[in-house]
C-alpha cells in the first residue's frame, strides 16, 4: 500500500516551507486539501418499498402502492482506481423498519385513517382495521394483511465539473457493526475510461499531537452549480487514535467550540467526511456524531474495515499526474504545471481541481508570480557571440600554417648536403693500367676488341697469389670462378683448381 508518495512529500515540504503556521492557529497553509478533495463524494442511500394491501373487510381487493423511504446521506472517499467507497454505516443502512413506514402510508391512503408516516406501530380505533394494521405490521407472517419487498439503493454523485446530476449506483459490500462504524460501496454500472478514478490517499496514523491541525471535507448537499464542496478547519483533541466513541475535537485557542460547530456540519451532510492531517494532506479519519458532540474515527478503523471487505486501498494514474503538476503548482511554478493539469484533464476530464488550477496557472504564468520566470530572470543573459570572429581565426590558422610548410620546404631545398665522414669513405681499387692495343683493320672505338687482344693485355697485368681462402679467377681470361666449377663460365677455359 503506497502510503507517501514523493510528489505528496514534496508538496508538504513546499507548504511548510511558504509559511505554515503553527498548530495552534486557525489558518492552514492553502492547498493542504487538494490531494483529497478531487476522490470526495456525496452519497445518498434508499429503499424502495413495494406493497400489496389484501383487503378484505367488505370484499377482497388487492391494493399496491410504491414508496421511497430514506435511509441517510452523507459524505464518502473513493479509495482505489475502480470506484471503491468508504462511508459510515447509518448513511447507507437504516436500524429503521422501512415496512412499517410503507404499512402506515397504504393505511392511511387506502382506509382513509390517521396514520402517522413514520416507523413507529400504531392503532387505530376501529377494531376490525386495527386488525388488519397489526397484522400488516408483520408481512413475514403467512397471515398478514400485506405483502412487502423492499429494495436498498444506493447513489454516488462525485466531485466533478459539470456536476452529474443522477450519479451512479453502488451496492453494500461490507457494512459495520455499529452505526458509526466504516461500510464500504462497491460501484455499479459506470464506465469511467481504462485510466480510473481520482483516490484519496490514507494515513499511517491519527496524530498524537493534541491540538493537532485538520481539514474536513465533504458536501452538504448534491453536487450542482451552487453547491460546492465544503472544507472546514478543525482540531484534534486529547485522546487515542480511535477511542470507544472516537477522538474528540477542541480548539487549542478556545474561541470556537468545535464539537458544536462540526455536529451541526455532519447533520447538514458532512457526516462521513474524511479529515485530512495538516501535516502532508493524508487522510486521518471521518467524522462521525452530530449535534452537540461531533468526534473522528480514525484511519486505522477504515484500514481494517477494508482488509476485512478485501477491498485495498490504492492510488491510480490519474492520481500521480495529479500529483506531479499539484507539485509545480505549490511552488508557483506556473508555466511547468500548465501542461500538468492539462494532461490530468485528458485523463480525466471532469477533475474539478486541476481544472481550477489549470486556470489560475495560466493566469500566471510568465508573469512576476511565476518562480520559473523569476529564475530565468536572474540568471545574466549572455549576449550572442558572432561567427565571424570564429571564421576569421580559422582563416588565420590555416594560412600561417601554409606559410610554415613553403618556408621549411624552401629551407630544405637551400641547405647544401651534410659531409660525409672519412671513417665512411671507402677507397676505391686503383683502376687497371691502360695500354693501348692497335686496332685491327677497320675497327674504332665502337667496335668489339678481340678475345686475343683482351688476353694479351690481361696477361700484362701481375696475378695474385691465391690462397685456399681466397676467390678463384680464370687463369686466362680473368673471370672470377666459383668454387668446384671445372670450367670458366665466361671463356670455356679448364679450371687448373
Amino acid at each position: 500500500m503506497v502510503r507517501v508518495t514523493a510528489s505528496a512529500t514534496a508538496l508538504a515540504v513546499v507548504l511548510l516551507a511558504t509559511g505554515a503556521l503553527p498548530a495552534t492557529a486557525h489558518e492552514h497553509p492553502s492547498g493542504i486539501t487538494d490531494l483529497v478533495t478531487p476522490s470526495v463524494v456525496r452519497v445518498e442511500a434508499s429503499q424502495r418499498v413495494d406493497i400489496t394491501l389484501l383487503d378484505h373487510v367488505s370484499e377482497v381487493v388487492k391494493v399496491k402502492r410504491s414508496y421511497d423511504v430514506p435511509v441517510g446521506s452523507g459524505t464518502g472517499l473513493i479509495v482505489n482506481p475502480e470506484g471503491a467507497v468508504v462511508t459510515l454505516t447509518r448513511i447507507v443502512q437504516s436500524e429503521q423498519n422501512a415496512a412499517i413506514y410503507a404499512a402506515n402510508r397504504i393505511f392511511a391512503d387506502h382506509h382513509k385513517v390517521k396514520v402517522p408516516a413514520d416507523f413507529a406501530k400504531h392503532t387505530v380505533k376501529n377494531d376490525i382495521l386495527n386488525h388488519h394494521l397489526q397484522s400488516c405490521y408483520t408481512p413475514e407472517k403467512d397471515t398478514s394483511a400485506c405483502i412487502v419487498e423492499v429494495t436498498p439503493t444506493i447513489t454516488i454523485f462525485p466531485n466533478i465539473n459539470p456536476p452529474d446530476p443522477k450519479g451512479y449506483g453502488a451496492v453494500l459490500t461490507l457494512a459495520g457493526d455499529k452505526p458509526d462504524a466504516p461500510a464500504v460501496l462497491t460501484p455499479v454500472g459506470r464506465a469511467d475510461g481504462g485510466v480510473g478514478l481520482p483516490t484519496a490517499p490514507l494515513a499511517d496514523k491519527v496524530p498524537d499531537q493534541e491540538g493537532a491541525p485538520t481539514s474536513i471535507a465533504g458536501f452538504l448537499g448534491k453536487p450542482a452549480a451552487d453547491v460546492k464542496i465544503t472544507t472546514e478547519i478543525a482540531h484534534l483533541g486529547k485522546g487515542g487514535a480511535a477511542g470507544e466513541g472516537g477522538r474528540p475535537f477542541s480548539d487549542p485557542q478556545k474561541k470556537v467550540d468545535e464539537p458544536v460547530k462540526l455536529g451541526a456540519l455532519a447533520d447538514k451532510g458532512l457526516l462521513g467526511a474524511p479529515v485530512i492531517g495538516d501535516k502532508d494532506g493524508h487522510v486521518v479519519g471521518m467524522l462521525i456524531g452530530g449535534g452537540k458532540d461531533a468526534r473522528m474515527i480514525g484511519v486505522r478503523e477504515i484500514s481494517a474495515t477494508l482488509t476485512k471487505a478485501n477491498v485495498p486501498p490504492r492510488r491510480g494514474v490519474v492520481d500521480a499526474a495529479f500529483e506531479h503538476a499539484l507539485a509545480r503548482f505549490h511552488t508557483k511554478y506556473y508555466a511547468e504545471a500548465t501542461p500538468g493539469f492539462q494532461h490530468v484533464l485528458e485523463l480525466y476530464p471532469g477533475h474539478t481541481v486541476a481544472a481550477e488550477h489549470l486556470k489560475t496557472s495560466l493566469a500566471k504564468r510568465g508573469t512576476a508570480e511565476d518562480a520559473g520566470t523569476k529564475r530565468v530572470a536572474a540568471q545574466p543573459v549572455k549576449a550572442a557571440t558572432p561567427l565571424w570572429p570564429y571564421i576569421a581565426a580559422a582563416a588565420a590558422v590555416l594560412l600561417l600554417a601554409a606559410l610554415a610548410g613553403a618556408f621549411l620546404l624552401w629551407r630544405r631545398r637551400r641547405t647544401p648536403d651534410q659531409p660525409v665522414p672519412p671513417s665512411a669513405v671507402t677507397t676505391p681499387p686503383p683502376p687497371l693500367a691502360h695500354t693501348p692495343v692497335p686496332y685491327d683493320e677497320g675497327a674504332h672505338e665502337t667496335v668489339v676488341v678481340r678475345r686475343s687482344q683482351l688476353q694479351e693485355a690481361l696477361q700484362q697485368q701481375p696475378q695474385p697469389v691465391l690462397t685456399a681462402q681466397e676467390a678463384i679467377f680464370c687463369t686466362a681470361c680473368g673471370a672470377k670462378l666459383g668454387r668446384g666449377h671445372r670450367f670458366c663460365g665466361f671463356c670455356g677455359h679448364p679450371s687448373e683448381t
